[in-house]
């Protein structure tokens, strides 16, 4: 007997002390090896008595509550194993299955009374010491367990943001604010005006003297109902047919014609203005710079010219 209570540490029985269904409880193998009997003659004991193991003292877990038992315990590969193979059995008729049965603290007292045995009684109150001294534990670390758990939740909060920002980063959907590109990068200037077309979500305002059919091809790649302005000069080579056809099928271009402007302006859902070095057909062709201003009267005294 003085051997057997030597080995159960307080700490070895805090270990298997789990928190379930808001409750603490112990595993029925768990206690069965406490007391130094099979987990089967502790299960038959307690079907004996069933009237007195309500399910406030005593019910079987599920899979899930399984796991987390188990993830809780930081069990080895092989722990875990030889664990789980105490709480499934099989038989030769399609293999049934049992989850083990969780013990709360009254159901640890009941046990005392049902296994008569005076192993069990001092079993008992060492098991309930630890019930005690961990309910006490929880009680006075309350506050700093709310607060990890704060922690936790900011850093989860965190955690997602980030995988917004990586996510946008991998999709390329953040736009530079300014950049310049090289002679030959004619690609690369190309992929960034197209995203900047398909970023429009209600109206792009083009604002360029040397517009051509080139340029229409690169338009076309727009949403759906985004409308169209483009300023240039009267003497652009596009025709009225061009902007005709364009329309029969990507709807709508307006097409205005001025001399006021010089440098080449965009202007995405009237609330982004971009200016460009170059004319949008040259783009790669020679080095050209691109800034977004960010001044926002800047953009209203540019739409009020319009």
């Amino acid at each position: 007997m003085t051997d057997k209570l030597a080995l159960i540490s307080p700490n070895e029985i805090e270990n298997q002390i789990f928190t379930l269904r808001n409750v603490q409880i112990m595993i029925d193998s768990h206690l069965a090896e406490m007391y130094g009997i099979e987990t089967k003659v502790l299960n038959q004991a307690v079907k004996r008595n069933i009237d007195r193991f309500p399910p406030s003292f005593r019910f079987q877990l599920t899979e899930d509550e399984f796991a987390h038992c188990a993830r809780l315990q930081n069990m080895t590969l092989n722990d875990h194993v030889n664990l789980r193979s105490q709480f499934v059995t099989s038989s030769l008729h399609g293999g049934r299955r049992f989850l083990p049965y969780a013990f709360t603290e009254q159901g640890v007292a009941m046990l005392s009374a049902v296994l008569r045995s005076e192993t069990a009684v001092q079993v008992s109150i060492q098991i309930m010491n630890a019930f005690v001294g961990m309910r006490k534990l929880l009680i006075n670390n309350a506050g700093l367990l709310q607060r990890i758990e704060s922690v936790e939740n900011k850093l989860t909060l965190n955690d997602a943001n980030f995988e917004r920002i990586f996510t946008a980063l991998e999709s390329n959907n953040i736009t530079p604010k300014q950049d310049i590109f090289f002679n030959g990068q004619i690609y690369e200037a190309y992929s960034f005006v197209i995203k900047l077309i398909e970023k429009a979500q209600k109206s792009i305002v083009l604002i360029d003297n040397y517009v051509d059919i080139n340029v229409l091809d690169m338009l076309a790649k727009k949403q759906n109902k985004v409308a169209i302005t483009i300023v240039t000069q009267p003497s652009t080579p596009l025709k009225p047919i061009d902007i005709s056809k364009f329309n029969q099928q990507y709807p709508t271009i307006l097409l205005n014609h001025t001399k006021d402007f010089h440098d080449r302006f965009l202007v995405i859902d009237n609330q982004e203005l971009y200016h460009i070095g170059a004319s949008l057909k040259d783009l790669g062709k020679k080095c050209f710079a691109f800034s977004l201003i960010e001044e926002k009267q800047l953009l209203s005294n540019l739409l009020n010219k319009l």
